[in-house]
């Protein structure tokens, strides 16, 4: 693991049931995220994605790559463009910092109409696990 190395690309598909699913697990009944009609009242084409579905999605990106023993001590996100069903989310990332086992990640998350997701994720690697997941 160096600063600058890239992670592999995450191709998520955003369906409608990842977006109810999303915002039943977080406790986020707010209707913009499970309501087609509601949505559309509102002024949004469709439901969309709640920023904690986000958020854990981004967090399976780093744990995916650095594996389960990977402890994430922050997360910090800013959402753009929305995840609305049918789209995909292609999540990229890269090594900011390095300092002994915690690593800075900034990741960014691009679906069809922009950049859904920006920001760094901060993650301590246990010791002898400072190498990722597939790297010797």
């Amino acid at each position: 693991m160096n600063v600058g190395d890239e992670l592999p690309v995450l191709e998520i598909e955003v369906t409608r049931t990842l977006i109810v699913a999303g915002a039943i697990a977080s406790r986020d009944y707010q209707d913009v995220h499970h309501d087609p009609e509601v949505a559309r009242q509102k002024g949004s084409p469709d439901i969309f994605m709640n920023i904690l579905t986000t958020n854990g999605l981004v967090g399976r990106y780093i744990t995916d790559h650095f594996g389960p023993t990977a402890v994430l001590r922050k997360v910090a996100i800013r959402l753009g463009a929305p995840n609305y069903p049918g789209d995909t989310m292609v999540l990229t990332g890269r090594i900011e910092a390095i300092d002994g086992p915690t690593a800075v990640v900034r990741v960014t998350g691009d679906n069809g109409i922009g950049r859904h997701v920006t920001g760094t994720v901060t993650l301590t690697l246990p010791a002898g696990g400072t190498s990722a997941r597939g790297t010797s």
